[in-house]
């Protein structure tokens, strides 16, 4: 009997994918470490799903006292409402997780603030509710090393895939030579 190749499971499928920007407001992000590289990431990481025509939300935690998402991520995300939301986790975020299984998405990748409270409970909930998430490790952050670290081996050892922005982009990209690939290869560089 010949074997069977297959590709592996959890791949990134442009079909079923969203992204979810986390809390990347003005008030918190000058107490985050390499806030500017989470920044930087998550713009291009937002610029490649426009490429790929990919659905993207975002949500900012109490803005009344955290401000506004920070100009530059609110930049790239126009024409898209915030999901205000008070509950660290994004599953208190209105109807959003209704809102992904409409639009039957399945997996889902994760950048934003802090690691350690509302990424971390937020990764929790979708696996729980058997999501795939992918977090680009750099495009999240905390405010000291110590939390950044432990929430990425917590959320990696349930079952959370911990990568980076340039491969979430070139896993969803699946091949080269294309208008797309062209466009995002200019992101990433």
């Amino acid at each position: 009997m010949k074997k069977v190749f297959r590709r592996f499971e959890k791949k990134l499928k442009r079909d079923s994918t969203a992204l979810l920007v986390i809390d990347l407001q003005e008030k918190i992000m000058p107490v985050i470490i390499n806030s500017d590289r989470v920044i930087d990431k998550s713009v291009r990481l937002i610029q490649g799903f426009k490429v790929l025509n990919l659905p993207i939300f975002y949500t900012e935690q109490y803005p009344r006292g955290l401000g506004s998402t920070h100009e530059s991520v609110k930049k790239e995300l126009e024409g898209l409402t915030p999901i205000n939301k008070m509950s660290f986790s994004c599953f208190g975020a209105d109807d959003l997780f209704i809102r992904l299984e409409d639009n039957n998405i399945t997996s889902v990748v994760i950048v934003g603030v802090e690691s350690h409270v509302c990424v971390l409970q937020t990764v929790l909930d979708l696996l729980e509710n058997g999501f795939q998430v992918n977090v680009a490790a750099d495009a999240v952050s905390s405010r000291t090393e110590l939390d950044y670290m432990v929430a990425l081996d917590r959320m990696r050892q349930h079952g959370a895939e911990v990568t980076t922005v340039e491969s979430i982009l070139f896993e969803l990209l699946e091949v080269c030579g294309t208008a797309e690939f062209k466009s995002i290869s200019k992101i990433v560089r």
